[in-house]
């Protein structure tokens, strides 16, 4: 599973450039982001357009381009993905990436990264056993790199031996098991709540909030990134649902209450679902209408208290509980008492009044408050929030071991 990870594909000279066009498939179908950066060689046999069109994305193909410097440049390029394959990988761009040689954009995001690199060799079997490849790959291969292939088989120039490019399936399996390798959160179990709840009132109407469970989603997509069985139970949203994780939707309070119970046992529960506190005691069994008489009566009753349950739980109690306080003024005030009240481990706190676009919006501004004090994050993506929360998560577990 590799939603979240950003990956950086170069794709170099030889005919079996045509498969990095369903590399690129394969790893989005895992869920990956694919850039990528085409050689003028690989630009014979596939071109940008096509790259572009599977990867969503532009593709990369001079280094002394003015705009792509303006806007990126070949530093942040070569440092902006969780990991760097080329594929295929000549004898030549081998030899350029043993030897530091930067000669084109390829070669350079190549010499200037700090991440990771995986390479899948391709080229004639003649060209593959020669000495200087292979103390090319030796050299690469004491410096870290990961080599994936390559196969044997029928080559295009009609002889047979070693040379063949790894099938996109295979590459895509050392991806995910580089990956899942490094993983913190391998062999943990998360449970993520997301997005409102609707409380209904008749059959056409409800209770709601304005969440839009982006928070939530983002959450679980980042635990899951890390290794983690991620089961998220969402509310009502027009969110996707994301790859690799188990999505149990829900509409109510009480349907969450059941669904997070049913998830248990988990090593962290992070409950990010914006929850209505009240329903309609009794729903109206038929569409309510004006009559003259003015509004209904509606008797209202409390809702479940799904972060409190989690983290009352006697034998089910997950290691970590986390909950948010989605509030309007005194954010860090109101959040502290909330985290006394709920018994939970963290509340992250943030403000959610009109003005800060928060609920329904794509940043988000989070106060930590633990037993430790409150650590204030500055504004930044939801993303960005999910990612900085589940690596806390993983460095606490890990120390409370």
């Amino acid at each position: 599973m590799l939603h979240g990870k950003r990956i950086l594909l170069i794709v170099s000279g030889g005919i079996a450039a045509y498969k990095s066009l369903e590399l690129v498939r394969r790893l989005r179908e895992r869920g990956a982001a694919v850039r990528c950066v085409l050689t003028r060689g690989g630009s014979q046999f596939v071109t940008p357009l096509s790259l572009a069109a599977l990867s969503e994305d532009k593709v990369y193909t001079e280094l002394f381009s003015l705009t792509d410097e303006a806007e990126m440049g070949h530093i942040q390029l070569s440092r902006d993905a969780d990991l760097l394959i080329v594929a295929p990988a000549t004898a030549d761009i081998l030899a350029k990436m043993a030897h530091g040689q930067a000669d084109d954009l390829a070669s350079t995001v190549l010499l200037a990264t700090d991440k990771d690199v995986m390479v899948a060799p391709a080229m004639n079997v003649r060209m593959w056993e020669h000495a200087a490849t292979q103390a090319n790959l030796e050299t690469l291969r004491q410096r870290g790199v990961h080599v994936v292939g390559p196969e044997e088989g029928d080559m295009a120039c009609g002889e047979y031996g070693l040379g063949r490019l790894s099938e996109p399936d295979d590459i895509a399996d050392a991806v995910s098991n580089f990956f899942q390798s490094s993983a913190p959160l391998s062999g943990r179990r998360a449970l993520v709540t997301s997005g409102p709840t609707h409380e209904p009132i008749d059959p056409v109407r409800y209770i709601a909030n304005r969440s839009s469970g982006r928070q939530g989603h983002a959450i679980a997509v980042a635990l899951a990134s890390r290794g983690a069985a991620t089961t998220l139970i969402s509310g009502p949203t027009s969110l996707p649902d994301p790859p690799g994780v188990t999505v149990v939707r829900v509409e109510s309070a009480r349907d969450m209450l059941a669904a997070c119970e049913a998830a248990l046992p988990a090593d962290v529960a992070v409950c990010a679902a914006a929850v209505a506190d009240w329903r309609v005691a009794e729903m109206a069994s038929e569409k309510l209408k004006k009559n003259g008489a003015g509004p209904p009566a509606l008797e209202m009753a409390e809702n479940p208290d799904i972060l409190a349950s989690l983290a009352a739980a006697s034998n089910t109690r997950p290691g970590l509980v986390i909950g948010f306080a989605a509030e309007t003024e005194q954010v860090v005030e109101h959040a502290s008492a909330k985290r006394e009240r709920k018994g939970c481990d963290w509340i992250l706190a943030n403000d959610v009044s009109p003005e800060t676009g928060t609920f329904g919006g794509a940043d988000n501004t989070i106060h930590l408050v633990s037993a430790d004090g409150v650590e204030d994050w500055p504004r930044m993506t939801k993303a960005d929030v999910a990612n900085r929360l589940a690596d806390r998560i993983a460095k606490t577990l890990e120390t409370n071991e």
